[in-house]
């Protein structure tokens, strides 16, 4: 058997490419490094507030532009890949994602860190499209439903993973930050060389410039599903935002712990609930998923609010990995709902609409939280918070048994 490796040729010049196994691999962590990337400041955003000694509302601020940064690169270049090619979207993201690392690594005060946190949402807005259709293309022919897994897993589990193990370094080592970044800058680099390595797996097609043009919509066939779903979802990226910007600094300063390993794995246990749940949901009916998040994102609301109450950081995380379920069964159930009732050049519409209300819900609430700290206090200010998911839980959950009721 040859064990030569197999080429691509371009303008009459052969290019080697990584073998198809290693090439789907490859950009599986490097997809990942992107969001361990995203998940490493969560506990870190508490150290850097320390550290610059910046006000407590900027923290808010600092986890929140990220949500900014993303929505606007997934609405401009969510399909460009479409029409230029997977590769050079996977590049240039990777190659923003570098940028942004450095940033981080050389930050000495808050709007550095800002700074690095746009940049950081903007790599991870262009290029997760990109990545989650190149898994799924270079998947074997059997086996698709690998790269849709691998997509899934890599996005919330390097959160999830980037969260706790930024943690537990900031715990071991003063030098953490040096630790996290070059660590995420060599991973970042590694990715670089298997997306330039890998072969195409997508086609160019005309309309790249029309591509960049936002595209939302909700059609009237499906706005009746839209507005029933929208408060739910809107829900579980609240209380994600939750997790991911409010618990870590909550384990220090609500629940008295000075520890950055219980910030961090206040920040890892959603989402690695969500990506479990993500996996073990998928052939669940879409219906059933929503309501089941429903419910879930309900009680883990209700138990964050006591475990807050209650001064339990061991509630509070129970409710965190409660809400878990509800993200991983809510969002991709919307999804799930909305896409087949519209026609297929409608559906970047819908997506765009669904992700407008999920990083919306993820980054403005997290802002006005922080300045309602300087108001009325930090627990009230995350009972308020919690309190909203709550009520837009209900408004969800009677929409849903109304549409049933109609059918």
């Amino acid at each position: 058997m040859s064990t030569q490796q197999p080429t691509l040729k371009s303008s009459g010049v052969s290019r080697r490419v990584l073998p198809t196994g290693w090439a789907l691999g490859g950009t599986s962590v490097a997809f990942m490094s992107l969001y361990l990337g995203a998940g490493a400041l969560t506990p870190l955003l508490v150290d850097y507030k320390e550290r610059f000694a910046f006000a407590p509302e900027m923290l808010n601020v600092a986890f929140a532009v990220y949500a900014a940064g993303f929505l606007v690169a997934a609405l401009v270049f969510g399909s460009l890949s479409d029409h230029i090619g997977r590769r050079p979207v996977l590049i240039g993201g990777l190659i923003v994602q570098l940028a942004s690392n450095v940033v981080f690594l050389m930050a000495t005060d808050v709007s550095a860190v800002i700074a690095g946190r746009i940049i950081q949402g903007i790599a991870s807005g262009a290029a997760t499209a990109a990545f989650t259709a190149v898994m799924v293309e270079l998947a074997p022919e059997k086996s698709k439903r690998l790269g849709a897994v691998l997509g899934s897993v890599s996005l919330t589990g390097g959160l999830a993973l980037g969260s706790l193990l930024t943690g537990l370094v900031l715990d071991l080592t003063p030098a953490a930050k040096t630790v996290v970044f070059v660590t995420l800058i060599i991973l970042t680099v590694a990715g670089l060389l298997v997306a330039i390595f890998s072969r195409e797996t997508g086609q160019r097609i005309p309309g790249a410039l029309r591509s960049l043009i936002p595209r939302v919509s909700v059609p009237a066939v499906a706005r009746a599903e839209f507005l029933s779903a929208a408060p739910a979802v809107a829900a579980v990226w609240m209380l994600a935002g939750l997790s991911g910007g409010l618990a870590p600094n909550m384990v220090r300063s609500v629940f008295g712990i000075d520890s950055a390993f219980w910030g961090g794995f206040a920040g890892f246990v959603a989402p690695a609930v969500a990506t479990v749940i993500g996996l073990v949901f998928a052939k669940l009916a879409a219906r059933q998923a929503m309501l089941i998040g429903i419910y879930a994102a309900l009680l883990g609301a209700v138990a964050i609010i006591g475990g807050v109450f209650a001064g339990s950081l061991a509630l509070m995380i129970v409710g965190q990995a409660i809400s878990g379920i509800g993200f991983g069964a809510c969002f991709s159930a919307a999804l799930q709902i909305l896409i087949p009732l519209v026609s297929t050049h409608q559906r970047a519409g819908i997506v765009a609409a669904v992700y407008i209300v999920a990083y919306g819900a993820f980054g403005l609430p997290i802002v006005v939280e922080g300045q309602l700290v300087t108001l009325i206090g930090e627990i009230p200010s995350v009972v308020c918070y919690t309190g909203l998911t709550v009520v837009l839980t209900l408004i969800s959950l009677i929409a849903q048994m109304r549409l049933r009721q109609r059918t």
